[in-house]
């Protein structure tokens, strides 16, 4: 049975406990409360998951997006996060190739990317990678790249760039490495 999931602006809401305890085992969403949650606790609802998790998971077939009273497909799921989300698709399409790989990817909004990356699991290891998405064609600023490069390495995590072709078919993976002159 798909869990009903409540897209509310650029957020998907969770108020079943039983399914959103288990989708914090698998690293999906969190507690609206608990800015980090903890492995292996249970907490009550509501959960909050981001617009690329619900596509994804709805595309899997474990939630029902619902939105304004209306159930909505995955495809219209799509077209909505893309409308509400700049850059949603070729961000989401980097988000659903790494979660396919086995990676557990969460916001990068706090180190001026899009994405953290872990190859664990968040609360046990650090995030060791930070992705920034980028269009196929489309000019990249070298300033944000030295930015978020800075910050990426002054917390321990490598930048990676992402770049995506237009129709999202191919995504190529570039790791930056900070060398001393």
């Amino acid at each position: 049975m798909k869990v009903p999931v409540y897209i509310i602006g650029a957020k998907a809401v969770l108020f079943d406990k039983e399914a959103g305890n288990k989708l914090l085992q698998e690293f999906y969403g969190r507690p609206l409360a608990e800015r980090k949650p903890r492995p292996g606790e249970v907490y009550d609802p509501p959960f909050t998951l981001s617009l690329y998790e619900a596509l994804y998971l709805c595309e899997k077939g474990v939630v029902e997006p619902v939105h304004q009273g209306h159930r909505m497909g995955c495809e219209e799921l799509r077209g909505y996060a893309e409308s509400t989300v700049p850059g949603f698709r070729y961000r989401y399409a980097v988000y659903r190739d790494l979660r396919s790989r086995g990676y557990i990817v969460r916001s990068g909004l706090r180190f001026g990317a899009d994405f953290t990356v872990y190859e664990v699991a968040p609360g046990i290891e650090h995030a060791p990678y930070v992705i920034l998405v980028s269009k196929r064609n489309e000019l990249v600023d070298p300033i944000s790249i030295v930015r978020i490069g800075r910050v990426s390495h002054s917390v321990r995590k490598r930048l990676v760039l992402a770049v995506v072709d237009e129709d999202c078919s191919r995504i190529e993976y570039i790791i930056f490495k900070w060398v001393k002159l």
